[in-house]
């Protein structure tokens, strides 16, 4: 399905209803170097050896490659690229505790640890996929729990108090080293996700992101700082994967012209010509398709290219 509707950028698909091991912190733990991980009560530790899970997670990503590889034999014709993702460093480290029950995020020398463990297993997996496909890779970190970091709204493992929050240059420069490592070993650009309300644009700039995937629909009604955060990037080249397409069936599809709205809102709002959208913009689901049925999926993901073949020839009701 993915090669298919998305022939131009089809990426490895990520499966978390396969269970734990499948889910995001699961599989990216399962790409770290020396620091094996385990199951408990309350989610995944550090372990002094890999755990049921950890071993099914490696399973199943090996299983993914082998399924895109045939897929794209299949279809004929080699894409120009293939996107891996893979959580980031505070996402990562949030979702982790060490073996005393603290979030691995608290330790400043387990945090250090765990990103250069993770940009070293991000730069194995990403030789793996060119290899085996035969295409360039792209790189997409995702940072669902950063601005939750920031803000100091993460609890802690026990749940009954609140982790610090995490200072801004702190926080870029471990993203920053995670975005570089995935550069090198690419030597493509490097995608950062944050599909909160709220993204902390500037900062993801900062840390060296070439392009950006945030939750257009959530844009409404932001503030003018982040307006300006938004305007700046576009403004500096920066390319944006707007999620646009619910990722579960909503009780009416949406038009072509319904789901487009917000990406052709927010360039108006910031004084942009609506051509930006060809050359800047990708359309993407809001934010995945984990929950999608597959007869959404497909759906969505057809709507999705219909819009991005829309910003390159706008129909004239627009």
């Amino acid at each position: 399905m993915v090669v298919g509707e998305l022939p131009d950028l089809p990426h490895l698909p990520e499966l978390p209803a396969r269970g734990l091991g499948a889910d995001i912190i699961g599989r990216t733990a399962a790409l770290l170097v020396d620091l094996p991980v385990e199951v408990v009560p309350s989610g995944y530790r550090t372990a002094s050896r890999p755990g049921h899970e950890y071993r099914t997670a490696v399973d199943l990503i090996r299983r993914d490659i082998d399924a895109l590889e045939e897929a794209i034999e299949r279809a004929g014709v080699a894409p120009p690229a293939v996107k891996i993702q893979a959580a980031g460093p505070w996402t990562l480290t949030a979702g982790i505790e060490l073996a005393r029950g603290h979030r691995v995020l608290t330790d400043f020398g387990a945090l250090r640890e765990f990103t250069d463990s993770l940009g070293e297993g991000i730069t194995l997996h990403a030789a793996e996929v060119a290899r085996r496909i035969g295409v360039p890779v792209v790189v997409q970190l995702d940072e669902p729990s950063l601005p939750t970091v920031l803000a100091g709204a993460l609890k802690t493992a026990s749940g009954y108090g609140m982790v610090p929050a995490v200072a801004e240059p702190d926080a870029r420069d471990t993203l920053g080293r995670v975005v570089e490592a995935a550069r090198a070993a690419t030597g493509q650009p490097v995608i950062v996700h944050c599909c909160a309300p709220r993204p902390p644009i500037g900062l993801l700039r900062e840390a060296g992101a070439d392009a950006l995937a945030i939750d257009a629909t959530l844009l409404e009604g932001i503030p003018a700082t982040l307006s300006d955060q938004l305007g700046e990037a576009w403004d500096a080249g920066v390319t944006m994967l707007l999620g646009l397409v619910t990722g579960t069936e909503p009780a009416r599809p949406p038009t072509l012209a319904e789901a487009a709205a917000p990406a052709l809102r927010l360039v108006d709002r910031l004084g942009f010509p609506r051509s930006l959208l060809a050359e800047r913009a990708i359309p993407t689901p809001a934010c995945g398709l984990a929950g999608a049925t597959g007869t959404w999926a497909r759906r969505a993901l057809g709507l999705i290219r219909d819009v991005g073949k829309a910003f390159v020839e706008p129909p004239e009701s627009w």
